[in-house]
This record gives C-alpha cells, structure tokens and sequence, in this order.
C-alpha cells in the first residue's frame, strides 16, 4: 500500500493538540492478551505476538529492525516504519513492504495507535524523549536507543513516565545482555580484584568532525528530505549540509557527542555491577581549538573534539570511586603488567569501539564495550582465572537484548515469562529485562549528560576588557541528583533543560 501522497498532503495539520486529544480518547485501544491469563504453560495465542511501530528506518535503526525480526520466537512483527528521509527509508520500506509507512510519527500515533503494542525509537537525540514519552503516555513498551535522551531533564521525565504508565521498557545498549558482564558479576563476586576505586572508560569516538564552526552554506533541502520533522525539537535552521544522516552527533543542538553515544555503553557495566547512583562530584580537561594564534575559537554549536572527565561516585557502603571518561583519543594511564611493545588500544579494546579498567585493592580487570571479552590483567594470569558460571546467559546475547523486550512485553508489565535471563541490579531480587529506564537507563542517561553539563560550561565565557574570561574551567561541579542541579556555579544549570522548538512542546508527563 503508498499511501505517500495522501500522507504528504496532511502531514503538517496534525498539530501537538490534535494529537494530544485524540490518542487521549485511544488509551483504551487493543492491547495484548498475556499467555497466562488465556492458558496454561506452552499455550500460543494470537496476541502472542508484538506489533511495533519503527520511528526511524536507516543505519542504527536498520540494524534494530533486523534484529526485532530474527527472534527465535518469530514473536515480534514490523508493523508500521516512520522515517523523514527518503534516502534511509526506501530499502527498508521494501524489505518490509506489509508495514505501512508515515513521515510524521505524530501522525501515525494518532490514527493507528489501536494497532500496534510497541514502539522502537533509533532518530537522532534531540528527538528521543518526544518520541518515548508520547508512546509511554499511550501505554505502548518501548523501546528506545541510547542516549536515553538529549538532555539530563529529559531523562528524568522519562522515568517518572516510565513509573507512572507501567510499560515494558527498554534502552538500546545491547551489550547490557551479552555474556560479558554477566561474567564480570561473577568474577567481582568471587573477590577475584577485591574492592573496586577506580574505573577507567575510554573510546575511539569521535569519529566525526567535532570542534569546528557552524556551516555559513545553506543548499537546497534534498529530495526526499522533510527537514522539518527532522529538526523535531530542535531550533529553527535553515538546511546545512553534511549533517543528515550522521553527522549531526557532534552538534548540540542535536547529538550528545562521544559521550552520548558510547558512554551508556562503557559506563553500564559499572552501574548495572556497582550501583553508582549519582555522582557527588565532577570535573573535567577539554581540548580547545584555536582560531589563530593565541585566539581561542569559539563554536558554541559544536561539541569539543576530546574531553577527560572525572566523577567522584559514593557508594551505599561509604567507599568512594573515582570514575574516569576518556575520548578524542586520549587514554588513561598504561595498566601494571602489560607488555610495553603492546597497543594497549588494540589489546584491550578487543576489536571493538572502547574499553573499561576496574581497579581493585587485589588487581585489575579489563573489557571492552559493555563487558565484553572480560581479562584479567596481567593477561599472564587471565588463562588462570576458573570462576564457575553463576548467573543464566541470555539466548542470542547481544540481539537476545532486544528479544528479551519482546517476551517481556507480551508477557505484560511486571509478569514473568519463560527463559527470563536479565541481570537484577543491586538490591533488586529479580529483572525482566536488562535496561529498564527506571531502574536503570534513566540513572545511567542523567550521569551520562552529566559529562556534557561540564564540556558546555567550560565553554562560557564573559568579555573582560580587550578578552574573555571561562568562569567554568578548571572547577569541581557540585551535583545535587535528586534536584538536579549544581549547586555551586548556576551558570551551568541552563544546560539541565532546553526548550523546545514552538509546537513540539513542553515534556510533560
């Protein structure tokens, strides 16, 4: 079915109210009926099966599709694709030629929010939390990519949504289901390092042009490119090139950097195995990019190209950790016990985008994203290491992450279901699945951005005479995480929450 034309014609009057009052009166619309309250062990019912509406087709996204479609269950359907971008679209349109399409996620929200039970978000940032709370607010299980969101606000609204609408819900780190920091568990617990103080994360990103000048050029709009919609949330702009579809990461207004998208992957395994919470202290070094000589650039739009930063985490115990992001290519110091004619990024990053160090009062261990490829260092000792398996692996690792989410979904917020294998956090007795936002990814997301909070405030600069001064460099930030805020230089709380672009907001639950 093209319903292009049709689309096209209406897709600027659905406006924020429509939408808002109509799928209100939809709330009571179909929902799946759990396996167990329609027969007993092994029964398969028609709704035994998740109906997700995709907002987002190309890249990232194309690769969530493929892996919501190879469930062993064949328990998950594409039923409808949202996309702004021809370009992304069109092959995924084709492989899924049954799933009807839509520009406009508020459009497909509103008339067929009867027919699908789920929805997955992988869009640019600035959009995320639009997109997740509205599906949440129709008691939809979703599903949404890391970052969380754009913004630390953001994601606390998301967890309070995620409270409040009882959904199955889901963050896009894959990893978090993999074998690797199920192993990590196990090893911390057998007390093979002792206490941990010091974590180590660090990734080749970015990997796209950061700490440059906004574009001066505006071309025509491509075909097949509905700029509006893309900008979503974001300020009005006129069209720039070389932004769409991927290198908008290392702008503000829409990305969250390096951090954002490697830092849910590589600071998770320490959340999910160590409890962190919020962290009570942050500082940071950033690169600065230098215009001419001795004249320090100034590009408020663009994320700096390299950052180190330091959280200070206490812990429930009383015992603190220091807890390190490196990027841009920076590391952190030479771990004791690796050979010295050894890439310690190749032996350590394992043939991926990162690694972690855990520093322990009896050794250290190393992994690369999300747990993977745990070794104990030195690696003389690693083939020594014989730590009996303890806790179930999840089926299909990486990708069982996502299959998962969809038992869990049809299974119903709060049931359990056959084969459930998440990793409970600290404290919790059981876990559905391994990303939950209240539990999890929104904590995680806040302290994530937390790292952004800083990059933007070492950037303010005030005209002093003939200069400038940085009153942000250079300074521990105080964090209050309940209220999210720093409590000891109020410039930097303007970077908790943005404003939305008119007609796309407020966030409100």
């Amino acid at each position: 079915m093209n319903n292009d034309s049709k689309q096209e014609s209406k897709m600027n009057s659905v406006t924020r109210r429509d939408f808002v009052r109509n799928t209100t009166l939809g709330v009571a619309g179909f929902f799946i009926v759990p396996r167990h309250v329609l027969g007993g062990k092994g029964y398969v019912a028609p709704s035994d099966k998740l109906y997700i509406a995709c907002i987002g087709c190309g890249n990232e996204a194309h690769a969530d599709i493929g892996a919501f479609t190879r469930a062993p269950k064949k328990n998950a359907v594409i039923a409808y694709l949202c996309d702004v971008d021809d370009r992304q679209a069109m092959p995924v349109r084709k492989e899924f030629s049954k799933a009807l399409f839509y520009y406009d996620w508020r459009e497909l929200f509103e008339k067929e929010h009867k027919h699908f039970d789920a929805v997955m978000v992988t869009i640019p940032d600035h959009n995320h939390a639009i997109v997740g709370l509205n599906a949440m607010k129709l008691h939809k299980h979703l599903y949404l990519q890391k970052p969380l969101t754009h913004d630390i606000y953001e994601a606390r609204i998301l967890t309070e949504a995620a409270k409040k609408y009882k959904v199955v819900t889901q963050m896009g780190n894959q990893l978090a289901s993999a074998d690797g920091v199920r192993t990590l568990k196990e090893w911390f617990e057998a007390d093979l390092i002792g206490d941990i103080h010091t974590v180590y994360n660090w990734t080749d990103r970015p990997i796209w042009p950061q700490g440059i000048p906004w574009p001066q050029e505006h071309p025509a709009v491509p075909d097949g490119l509905k700029w509006d919609l893309w900008l979503g949330t974001a300020e009005e702009t006129q069209y720039v090139p070389n932004l769409v579809p991927q290198k908008w990461r290392g702008w503000w207004d829409f990305g969250t950097g390096a951090l954002g998208d490697m830092g849910c992957h590589l600071m998770g395994p320490s959340f999910k195995l160590l409890g962190l919470g919020y962290p009570e202290k942050i500082s940071c070094d950033v690169s600065r990019v230098y215009s001419g000589f001795g004249e320090e650039a100034y590009y408020p739009k663009s994320i700096p190209p390299s950052c180190k930063i330091r959280y200070l985490f206490k812990l429930k115990n009383g015992k603190e950790v220091n807890f390190y992001w490196y990027d841009g290519g920076m590391t952190p110091p030479r771990p004791e016990g690796l050979d010295p004619n050894v890439n310690m990024n190749e032996a350590l990053f394992a043939g991926y985008f990162g690694a972690t160090l855990f520093i322990g009062t009896k050794g250290t261990i190393a992994c690369g994203e999300g747990g993977l490829s745990p070794r104990l260092l030195p690696l003389s000792q690693h083939r020594e290491v014989n730590v009996p398996q303890k806790y179930p692996r999840v089926q299909g690792g990486a990708d069982g992450h996502y299959w998962q989410w969809v038992d869990a979904a049809i299974a119903g917020y709060g049931n359990d279901y056959e084969g459930n294998a998440a990793l409970p956090m600290p404290g919790q007795e059981k876990a559905f699945v391994d990303s939950p936002i209240v539990e999890y990814a929104g904590p995680l997301t806040e302290t994530v951005l937390m790292g952004n909070l800083l990059l933007r405030s070492f950037g303010i600069r005030n005209k002093i005479g003939n200069g400038y001064e940085y009153p942000g460099r250079y300074i521990d930030y105080l964090w209050d995480g309940p209220n999210m805020r720093i409590t000891n230089f109020e410039p930097a709380n303007q970077f908790v929450k943005r404003e939305y672009r008119k007609g796309w907001g407020p966030l409100e639950i």
